[in-house]
């Protein structure tokens, strides 16, 4: 187990009616003005947007509203909130929204409290030094970016999706009504369960031995949210299958799960160029990606398949067969995502890659030939090509 500081300061209030209590939390922080940032008419029509304003009025909180962030959440949004803020004195940024909305808001906070092109962050040209604090009502359960310290945000220019992690950022408090996520559609759902299984899937696949309490805490995760999301399927109202997939959304990103491991997070990096070029659904990239990426490293410790394919897939152990083990696994996996309507290839997200796009991603996701990606396996351009060739 590698040494690890475990840090999560964000203040949860989770359950029925909790966004009763958004007006208070806000005013607990000593803000003067709230920009209210949200995505959709969802926030709208559900009524959601209108009782966090009355909160916030009945609490005697200023605010301002800004709408319209759209799944991987654009820079040119971010810099509208930006000089929205500024020319209102924002002082705490309130996010009513899944995780794109919360990428934002945190964006618009790093925008805020940094002399500099808050883009220069994602392209790690220049390190925040400062963060207006952040708050977050969550309506999906996914992304996890209500206890994380991470943001992600894309740029319409090249289609570059980037990310940046610091404490700074982190939420002050998250509010979580299971209640919240009823309406979200199927596919939305679906999406989100493979977000949380695969952040925790990212920390699992490590080399690192002696983690088994870690170990647990994500197994025991990837089984419930997998149980869950099947529920959800044919009763989208579960409120228990809705709250145990919100919960597990938070910790599957707050850290909890990698405690004393590197993590690999090449999945996510191969999708986050899909994303940029292509604007599909994260957790649908997620899905069509990850059997391609996971039968070409395994070999590097079969082991660790193995254990994930008896321990969180139900495969049978049978001694020498490690190979064969692990190869089942990462098949029960794609028979699960098959089972949520989630795509196990490229070309099911209705994109139909050429030989000059691969090339394109793979350069775009080595940023350029200045990095490799991976923990597991390091991965540079050739590989990254032969994993988006294998997902096709």
């Amino acid at each position: 187990m590698l040494n690890f500081q475990y840090y999560t300061p964000t203040k949860v209030v989770f359950g029925k009616d909790a966004e009763k209590q958004t007006g208070s939390l806000v005013k607990s922080q000593g803000c003067k003005k709230v920009l209210l940032h949200y995505g959709s008419g969802s926030v709208i029509r559900t009524g959601l947007l209108a009782r966090i304003e009355e909160s916030l009025r009945e609490a005697g909180v200023d605010y301002v509203t800004l709408g319209g962030v759209v799944p991987n959440p654009r820079l040119s949004k971010v810099y509208e909130g930006i000089e929205l803020c500024r020319k209102e004195n924002v002082d705490f940024i309130l996010a009513v929204g899944g995780g794109s909305v919360i990428d934002s808001s945190k964006a618009i906070a790093y925008g805020l409290a940094n002399d500099f092109d808050v883009w220069e962050i994602y392209e790690k040209k220049s390190v925040a030094t400062g963060c207006f604090p952040v708050g977050a009502v969550l309506t999906i359960a996914a992304a996890g970016s209500e206890m994380s310290d991470s943001s992600v945000i894309t740029k319409e220019e090249g289609g570059l999706k980037r990310g940046y992690n610091s404490d700074l950022c982190r939420c002050r408090f998250a509010i979580m009504n299971p209640e919240l996520t009823y309406t979200l559609p199927a596919y939305q759902t679906a999406c989100g369960c493979v977000d949380i299984i695969m952040h925790t899937m990212e920390r699992y696949f490590t080399h690192e031995k002696h983690t088994e309490i870690t170990d647990g805490f994500a197994e025991t995760l990837m089984k419930n949210v997998m149980k869950s999301a099947r529920i959800l399927m044919k009763d989208p109202e579960n409120y228990e299958a809705r709250a145990n997939v919100m919960w597990a959304g938070s910790l599957s990103h707050n850290g909890l799960t990698g405690c004393g491991t590197s993590g690999d997070w090449a999945c996510h990096q191969i999708e986050h160029e899909l994303g940029g070029m292509f604007d599909v659904a994260h957790g649908a990239g997620l899905a069509a990606v990850w059997g391609s990426w996971a039968r070409y490293v395994y070999k590097q410790e079969p082991s660790r398949f193995v254990q994930f394919a008896v321990n969180v897939m139900g495969i049978p152990y049978r001694f020498g067969e490690d190979d064969e083990i692990a190869l089942a696994g990462i098949a029960a996996v794609e028979d699960f995502y098959r089972s949520i309507d989630m795509p196990t290839n490229i070309h099911e997200l209705g994109v139909d890659l050429t030989d000059q796009q691969i090339s394109e991603l793979a350069l775009k996701c080595s940023f350029f030939g200045k990095r490799t990606i991976g923990g597991f396996r390091k991965l540079d351009i050739p590989d990254i090509e032969e994993i988006y060739r294998m997902a096709k």
